[in-house]
């Protein structure tokens, strides 16, 4: 087996190949070629399925539950404010520049590294699966949410997202909903008491002013923001509907449909989900993934920012090198520091919660 030093080094070449491929969601076939290779060289047998591929274990036995160590090969477009060239991996004062460097390739190949310093040891009272994943920044239909038919029913999970290794037990769902207030259109000179816009008002005042009771000691409160507003086309014509767009980022204390019957029973319009998918998760304190983390001195807290942690039904952490700020920003990079640091923490905190 190969010591940690060695698989630190081909982590972040692999990292740097990554970076030199593209991989928008949904065009990602070039770099799950690239982790293909990266199991054929460590004599890991894996399954692909669209452009995600996963491995377990070489002791895999059906009967002990599964902790499953995730993260997404997939990136956003570079902006336009970037200097340096997205696709060329650029290493400049300990730090390694490119698109998908932080968010979030730092963390898949940091995870790789891990599986398999564990792929083959024997006793573990837990089956170990990774899974690289497609379209992440998208939410797509062929990511995560896809692969989970075929893998055994999940215990817990480890999600690679930056948190520069802290221990984000809890993340915020999301629900977008489309919302159409309709009136009576007619000429803008005349007397019209069911205008479109005028009805859409009381609406953005109560998204604006509704507090939900339920307070989330990690996540805080569910927070309601009107992000669009469309309506009409002349000056002279009173519209027939005002449409709004509403996001929604709910707390671990609500699902999804709970907040979508209440924004019914409120708003005197239509009201449609894009999704309702993407629920808020959590972890709790006591579990022995989050302690083995506290026990090394990480710190726990609640993150606002949504993950593949969305899809599952389990209990998930999101721990990862890297800092969620430099996400989808110009001249996006990691620290090659934080990529050895994060490899050294993924094996020290899976090594204590598996041996309990």
């Amino acid at each position: 087996m190969k010591n940690q030093e060695t698989l630190t080094k081909e982590a972040i070449q692999l990292l740097k190949n990554l970076i030199e491929t593209p991989s928008f969601s949904s065009e990602e076939q070039q770099t799950a070629l690239l982790i293909e290779q990266w199991f054929i060289q460590n004599n890991i047998p894996f399954e692909r399925e669209n452009n995600n591929i996963w491995a377990f274990n070489k002791t895999f036995d059906k009967s002990k539950p599964t902790l499953l160590l995730n993260s997404h090969h997939d990136t956003v477009r570079p902006n336009q404010a970037y200097t340096k060239d997205p696709f060329k991996a650029i290493v400049e004062d300990g730090k390694l520049y490119g698109l998908g460097s932080n968010d979030a390739g730092g963390c898949l190949v940091s995870l790789m590294a891990t599986f398999v310093y564990f792929y083959e040891k024997e006793k573990l009272p837990y089956n170990i699966v990774i899974v690289a994943s497609a379209e992440e920044e998208s939410s797509g239909k062929n990511g995560l949410n896809s692969v989970l038919k075929h893998l055994p029913e999940l215990e817990c999970a480890v999600i690679g997202e930056p948190t520069l290794m802290q221990l984000a037990v809890a993340e915020k769902g999301l629900l977008v909903l489309d919302i159409k207030v309709k009136g009576t259109p007619s000429h803008a000179a005349h007397q019209n008491e069911d205008c479109a816009i005028y009805k859409a008002v009381p609406a953005i005042q109560w998204f604006k002013d509704y507090k939900f009771e339920k307070i989330s000691e990690q996540l805080g409160p569910v927070k309601m923001t009107v992000t669009q507003i469309n309506a009409g086309k002349q000056h002279n014509v009173v519209p027939s509907d005002c449409d709004l767009v509403v996001d929604i980022r709910v707390n671990d204390c609500y699902n999804n449909i709970e907040i979508l019957e209440t924004v019914k029973a409120n708003v005197a319009a239509e009201v449609n989900p894009r999704s309702m998918h993407l629920n808020a998760s959590s972890i709790p304190v006591s579990h022995g993934l989050v302690q083995a983390g506290i026990a090394l001195g990480r710190t726990t807290y609640g993150s606002p920012t949504l993950s593949d942690q969305s899809v599952l039904s389990c209990k998930s952490l999101k721990l990862g090198p890297g800092d969620s700020l430099r996400s989808h920003s110009a001249d996006e990079f990691i620290f090659i520091n934080e990529i050895v640091e994060g490899i050294d923490l993924y094996i020290k905190i899976l090594s204590d919660f598996l041996k309990n």
